[in-house]
């Protein structure tokens, strides 16, 4: 491949090296979000600023965590984890929103991703379709129980990624509209909890790398939920997976450390 960066030593799209980020990553999708979780962390500064990935790196229990915004969708997601894993980095917890499906996912509620639909392209040119987008089992159970210490609503199951947020939201208008609509009603009999954009690109890319990768969300709403005629008040206090990853980071920690993981 092609050294875009002239020797430089960084990684060309998130202009990251392997001494600026901690083996541990919190991925928020939103780079404004990135301040906000490094804030929890001790001695943070700002590493990187470039184009959609904006980098913080400090210590969580004396360990070097780093916190990654990924931008929207598939794509920048996995341009994020493969030049993080380059640079050493191999866990990984997404923090993010999404939209609920399921009638009993409501504004608020964390809904932490055991594995996604791949309904968007950047998987594709990863894996087969028949090839399973799957949260790693270790990283998910740190986050159910760091959910349940918290005393929140949770729900932990399959979630739904897209490349087109209108596709969702205004499917009756796009040119596919009746290939949309048939998808979306098998997802919700399914059982598929929320629709979002970036897990299925960072499981599938996980797994081909090797790393770990889970994901917690906040239901900001949940369209099902208003067309049933159902209480849909919205939530965006995104401090609550924020805080929630962050226990379930500190456990991941922990017991890595007995294990002797950490290098």
């Amino acid at each position: 491949m092609i050294d875009y960066t002239e020797g430089s030593g960084k990684q060309y799209h998130t202009n990251v090296g392997p001494g600026d980020i901690g083996q541990y990553v919190i991925l928020p999708g939103d780079p404004k979000r990135c301040r906000i979780i490094a804030d929890y962390l001790d001695d943070a500064s700002l590493v990187a600023d470039s184009r959609e990935f904006t980098t913080y790196t400090g210590t969580l229990d004396h360990i070097p965590v780093s916190v990654v915004s990924t931008g929207i969708g598939g794509p920048s997601a996995s341009i994020a984890l493969e030049e993080l894993v380059a640079c050493g980095a191999h866990t990984f917890i997404r923090v993010g929103t999404c939209g609920g499906i399921a009638p009993r996912v409501k504004g608020g509620d964390l809904v932490i991703a055991t594995g996604a639909i791949r309904m968007e392209g950047t998987t594709r040119e990863y894996a087969p379709i028949e090839f399973p987008a799957v949260a790693d089992l270790d990283v998910t159970h740190a986050l159910v129980e760091a959910a349940r210490s918290q005393n929140r609503i949770y729900h932990a199951g399959v979630v739904q990624c897209k490349d087109a947020f209108f596709g969702q939201h205004q499917p009756e208008k796009m040119p596919t509209s009746e290939m949309l609509l048939y998808k979306w009603n098998a997802w919700k009999k399914l059982g598929t909890l929320a629709s979002e954009m970036e897990s299925a690109a960072l499981f599938v890319c996980g797994s081909y790398l090797g790393v770990r990768v889970g994901t917690v969300l906040l239901a900001i709403a949940n369209q099902e939920r208003a067309a049933a005629g159902l209480d849909n008040e919205q939530n965006h206090d995104i401090t609550r997976p924020i805080e929630t990853a962050l226990i379930a980071l500190r456990s991941l920690i922990a017991h890595d450390d007995k294990r002797g993981k950490q290098q």
